[in-house]
């Protein structure tokens, strides 16, 4: 059984090779697309045209042709994964994809595939060993969820249904739940008892009337209590009935936050990660205008449908007293309301509003809390290397599997500016031995769907090249290119070049009566034909984009593997990347029944 399971040794020469090819190539991700031409990134880090690594990287067959620079085979031996070693700039654009493409996690084939995975959880493969949903007519989430997110929740529950048999639990905690689609079709469709853990009161609220609104058309739903309460009622001794059960039994299990220091998260504090929703958090704190304009536009133009804004939320140290009183009354409504359902056919989900950490004890945030497997789909930053943590520090986790995201909000151990906290990255012992460092840039160029752009969902590089050309104009003509100040998205609001910059201008509050139109447009005409350089150099950053996420998924996997107690672990690929390019889930389990 599971037989394709890598060993800790064989996981760490893949990080090596990872590692050993990342250390060549990483100065391209981590170069800032707005400091493109100030910096001039193509000259430092390029000895190929344009043209050429675009035809490359457009070419369906990389053996079509051999680059023409390479005369003989003797030159091969000058070059690093397509770097010349004496000058460390690119010349074999080739070699580069071939290198990439081998150190990428299909690459490296440490990966199980769901039905792999599927099929080791349940023994013999069959389809009798299947988790035992709630009603042969499956839930239509097509009806309340868009098409990507319904393909993630039908694709995640299954598995998650099926490590919560092969473990011999009932209870999943579902960590920065967000608007709790995977808990409540994991309640409705397999009859587990979830709770949901989210910072946000606003996103458990929405949690909470969305499953009551799916219960009330879900078929399923009643069938599922049907058969749970006349299975309870054949296990339960003569008049034996609720003598047992605890007060809240079948209740919410909501948190109560009292005075909100379960779990105080700050950036300052990273060994408590927030609870927060599936999407992208903005990141607290201000950053130099060039770092934080380039996060923006770079994801924005490269991963338009990847990356989606949450709003803002304060840390409970932030809190007011006024606001966790609140928060500590909805919480008892909440649970309240649930208690009074319950008396009507049970409450499957639970929707709990709180921060926790590793540290925290989950037994007296849910007092109905039993064995349960510890789940998260596309938990933000470093709320995914938390649950990683919380499953290994605590013995009633029994299984744990999470997809994470956002990795450009990964705090980083042996960052140069300094981090206090335990942090998201590296969270292995074997890579913090060697005090690895990515940087935000490359964080940031991991989060890109390499997929989607080798599919003609091209890169939209205008609006990178009108910041990138803008901070042209501000060092040449205002001296003042790091503003703390952020441009922001004028782009979408701008009909041309000129009113671009005026706009920017006026937003940054700089004298926009220093410049003409002609000189504006002059900067355009100057930097439009070598547009292109830009559009090949983003291409190939989103060529390395899975290397680098592999390398933080591995550190995952690791992290995992020098666990003593653990019986099964893996990366798994869940999800189609066309459709959900955060693909990959870090799979453990603590025991597996005989």
């Amino acid at each position: 059984m599971f037989s394709a399971s890598y060993k800790l040794t064989e996981i760490q020469r893949r990080i090596d090779e990872v590692q050993r090819f990342l250390s060549i190539t990483l100065s391209i991700a981590n170069a800032h697309t707005v400091e493109f031409y100030t910096h001039d990134a193509w000259n430092r880090f390029m000895a190929v045209p344009p043209q050429e690594v675009l035809s490359t990287l457009g070419s369906h067959n990389d053996q079509q042709r051999e680059p023409e620079h390479k005369a003989n085979g003797s030159e091969q031996t000058t070059t690093t994964f397509g770097f010349c070693n004496d000058t460390h700039r690119l010349v074999d654009t080739r070699e580069l994809l071939r290198a990439a493409k081998a150190h990428s996690l299909p690459g490296l084939g440490v990966c199980l595939s769901r039905d792999e995975l599927l099929r080791g959880l349940r023994g013999d493969g069959s389809e009798s060993a299947a988790p035992v949903a709630a009603t042969d007519a499956e839930l239509v989430t097509d009806e309340f969820m868009n098409s990507k997110k319904s393909h993630e929740v039908k694709s995640m529950s299954e598995v998650v249904a099926s490590l919560a048999q092969r473990c011999g639990v009932k209870q999943v905690i579902d960590v920065g739940s967000g608007k709790g689609y995977l808990s409540s079709f994991l309640s409705l469709q397999y009859c587990l008892r979830v709770y949901g853990i989210d910072s946000s009161s606003t996103n458990t609220h929405g949690a909470q009337e969305r499953n009551r609104k799916l219960k009330k058309f879900s078929r399923a739903y009643q069938k599922c209590n049907k058969a749970a309460r006349a299975q309870e009622e054949a296990a339960l001794p003569p008049q034996k009935g609720l003598v047992d059960a605890k007060p809240g039994q079948d209740g919410d299990g909501d948190v109560v936050c009292g005075d909100g220091e379960a779990g105080n998260v700050s950036r300052g504090d990273q060994s408590e990660a927030p609870m927060g929703s599936s999407d992208v958090e903005p990141a607290a704190g201000s950053r130099p205008e060039s770092t934080a304009e380039s996060e923006e536009l770079f994801l924005g133009a490269l991963s338009p449908d990847v990356m989606r804004p949450s709003p803002r939320r304060a840390s409970p140290g932030r809190l007011s007293d006024e606001e966790r009183q609140r928060r500590k009354r909805e919480n008892l409504e909440r649970k309240a309301q649930n208690r009074a359902a319950a008396g009507g056919g049970g409450v499957t989900f639970s929707p709990l509003t709180s921060y926790v950490t590793a540290e925290t004890e989950l037994r007296e945030l849910i007092d109905e809390l039993e064995d349960a497997v510890v789940v998260g789909l596309h938990t933000c930053g470093d709320l995914a290397p938390s649950t990683l943590r919380m499953f290994v520090a605590k013995p009633e986790l029994a299984a744990v599997c999470s997809v994470g995201c956002c990795y450009h909000l990964l705090t980083e151990e042996f960052d140069p500016e300094g981090a206090c906290g335990p942090c998201g990255f590296p969270l292995s012992r074997y890579l913090r031995d060697r005090s690895w460092f990515c940087g935000r840039n490359a964080r940031m160029s991991a989060c890109l769907a390499l997929e989607r752009v080798s599919h003609g969902r091209g890169i939209q590089m205008e609006s990178l090249f009108y910041r990138a050309v803008l901070h042209v104009i501000l060092r040449d003509r205002y001296d003042c290119f790091r503003s703390e100040k952020r441009v922001g998205n004028v782009y979408s609001k701008s009909k041309s070049f000129v009113d671009y910059v005026r706009r920017a201008l006026r937003r940054l509050e700089l004298d926009e009566s220093k410049l003409s139109d002609g000189d504006i447009q002059g900067y355009h005409d100057t930097y439009r034909p070598r547009m292109g350089e830009m559009h090949a150099f983003n291409t190939l950053k989103v060529t390395l984009a899975p290397c680098i996420e592999g390398l933080i998924l591995l550190d995952r996997l690791c992290y995992l593997k020098e666990q003593a107690d653990l019986s099964f672990t893996a990366l798994v690929q869940l999800f189609d990347p066309l459709l959900s390019p955060r693909c990959y889930a870090v799979v453990g389990l603590k025991t597996i029944s005989p």
